[in-house]
């Protein structure tokens, strides 16, 4: 196994085909291919399925993809670090948050330090989040209430509490309501990989009640305009609310839950200059 081989297998998978990979590595096609073909051929392991319009990873390529990734990041950590009193953070910084509304006092800190960096930032549950950060497709995650995870370093972002929300026009804008009195109302709840929903059913188990939704959505935003239109309840972190005036908090009277807010990443990943740079301006934050 050479080095080159495990680069022109890297630069397909990560490209999506042997073309745009061999451009992103200045070789030719050919030379690309018989890099890729000898390493399968030397390891009898099939790494793509292949055919006329598209390249697929295999299970065992899938496998390989996640080490190679570790790998390639390891090398631009040690080269960042050998050129780090030198330069200046530059490169891409990829975050997927629960809610961007959590980063970005952060945010703003970090670009003030390092202005060259370009910063992506997705949104997803927790289970997105976690299941990005591992496979190496996000350097920092933000999440809800995190339980142990001995992979991952986390910095708390403080907590907020968790509310209805009605829209403005409907019959229940007004007051607070108990956990006995969601039942018998229309329930506009994220999907099950969603902290907020985990952390008001484990509430309504624990009195003694069931909630059925009347209507399940993937996403806080879809939650956001389902709720607005007066099809039903929805719940979110007050923080998250911000100043949408079609919607009204109900505050839940007789439960206290509160939606933490962690900033993750890899423990293994904690050094590299981008990561430590932003760990640092949330701790400064």
């Amino acid at each position: 196994m050479r080095y080159s081989q495990l680069r022109a297998f890297h630069a397909v998978a990560l490209h999506g085909g042997f073309s745009r990979a061999a451009a992103a590595l200045n070789q030719t096609q050919p030379a690309l291919s018989e890099q890729v073909r000898k390493l399968e051929q030397d390891h009898d392991t099939l790494l793509f399925h292949r055919d006329r319009r598209q390249v697929r990873l295999t299970e065992a390529g899938e496998a390989l993809f996640l080490l190679t990734k570790r790998f390639f990041d390891a090398e631009a950590s040690i080269a960042d670090h050998l050129s780090q009193s030198r330069a200046a953070l530059s490169g891409r910084l990829r975050i997927v948050a629960d809610s961007a509304r959590h980063i970005t006092p952060v945010l703003a800190r970090f670009r003030e330090k390092a202005p060259d960096v370009l910063v992506s930032v997705e949104t997803g549950n927790t289970e997105t989040v976690l299941a990005r950060l591992r496979n190496y497709d996000a350097e920092i995650g933000v999440l809800g209430s995190l339980g142990e995870a001995a992979d991952l370093v986390s910095v708390d972002l403080g907590d907020s509490p968790i509310v209805a929300i009605a829209g403005r026009d409907t019959p229940w804008a007004g007051g607070g309501l108990r956990l006995s009195d969601l039942p018998k109302l229309p329930l506009v709840m994220r999907e099950k990989g969603s902290r907020t929903r985990h952390q008001l059913e484990e509430a309504a188990r624990g009195a003694g009640l069931r909630l059925a939704p009347s209507v399940e959505v993937d996403g806080r935003e879809a939650m956001r305009e389902v709720v607005a239109s007066g099809a039903g309840i929805g719940f979110i972190s007050r923080a998250e609310m911000g100043e949408d005036r079609r919607l009204v908090p109900l505050p839940l009277i007789d439960v206290d839950l509160r939606m933490p807010e962690t900033l993750v990443c890899l423990s293994m990943r904690a050094e590299q200059p981008m990561i430590r740079a932003f760990i640092r301006a949330a701790r400064n934050s």
